[in-house]
C-alpha cells in the first residue's frame, strides 16, 4: 500500500530537520546521506524518493530554518511579525546576540553555523542563505520606520554586524575573548539601533510640529 501524501510530507520534513541539525554540528562535507537517514530513523534507499542528492538537501535545510526552527526561535524571543514596532527589532538583537543562541548549535541560525559551507555551495543553497539575510534586513528596516534614504543601508549594516559578530565569536575557543566579542557586538548593535530609533522619533516629532 503506497504511503499517503501527508506521510511523504512529514517524512521529507523529518529528513530536512535532521539534516539541518547535523549540518550545523559537522558542516556540509562531514555529513553523509547515511548519517542523515540513520539519525532520522529511515533507510538510505528512501532518501532518493525526496531529494536528488545531498546538495539539494543542504539547500532545503538552510531554507527550512526561516519558517521551521527559526519560527520557534522568534516566538521564544517575543518577536511578533504581526505587531511590527521598534521593540521587535530590539528583541531580534537581544536574542540573536545572546549567549544562549551562540551555544545552541542544534538551533543556531545557518548564517552563523554554515557561512563557509554556503560560500562553496551551489547557487540554490546560496539563494536559500540570502533569503535568511533578507528576512533579517526586512525586520530591521521595517521597524526603523521610513525616515531617510538610508533605511536599507542601515538595516543591512545592522544585520551584518549581528551575523558577523556571532560568526567570529563562534570561531574562537570558549574564552574571555569570545564572550567579549559577543558582548561588544551586542552593545554596539543595540546602540546603533537605539540611536537610529531616536533619530526617527525626533524627525517624526519635528514633522508633527511643523
Amino acid at each position: 500500500m503506497p504511503y499517503s501524501a501527508e506521510h511523504k510530507r512529514k517524512t521529507r520534513a523529518k529528513i530536512i530537520e535532521t539534516a539541518r541539525i547535523l549540518f550545523n554540528k559537522y558542516g556540509f562535507q562531514m555529513v553523509t546521506i547515511d548519517m542523515v537517514m540513520s539519525d532520522a530513523g529511515l533507510t538510505r534507499g528512501g532518501f532518493y524518493n525526496h531529494f536528488k542528492n545531498k546538495e539539494e538537501l543542504f539547500s532545503e535545510a538552510v531554507q527550512s530554518f526561516l519558517m521551521g526552527r527559526g519560527a520557534k526561535w522568534r516566538d521564544d524571543a517575543g518577536i511578533d511579525l504581526s505587531d511590527l514596532k521598534p521593540e521587535m527589532a530590539q528583541h531580534m538583537i537581544d536574542a540573536y546576540l545572546s549567549r544562549k543562541h551562540l551555544g545552541d548549535l542544534d538551533g543556531q541560525c545557518p548564517m552563523i553555523a554554515l557561512p563557509s559551507d554556503v560560500a562553496r555551495a551551489d547557487t540554490a543553497t546560496q539563494e536559500s542563505f540570502q533569503r535568511l539575510l533578507e528576512a533579517m534586513v526586512w525586520l530591521f528596516e521595517t521597524n526603523m520606520q521610513p525616515s531617510s534614504g538610508d533605511d536599507r543601508r542601515d538595516a543591512q549594516a545592522l544585520a551584518a554586524l549581528c551575523v558577523g559578530g556571532m560568526v567570529l565569536a563562534k570561531a574562537l575557543p570558549d574564552s574571555d575573548l569570545a564572550e567579549s566579542v559577543r558582548q561588544s557586538t551586542y552593545l554596539t548593535a543595540t546602540a546603533l539601533f537605539q540611536k537610529r530609533s531616536l533619530a526617527t522619533a525626533s524627525n517624526t516629532l519635528a514633522d508633527n510640529c511643523s
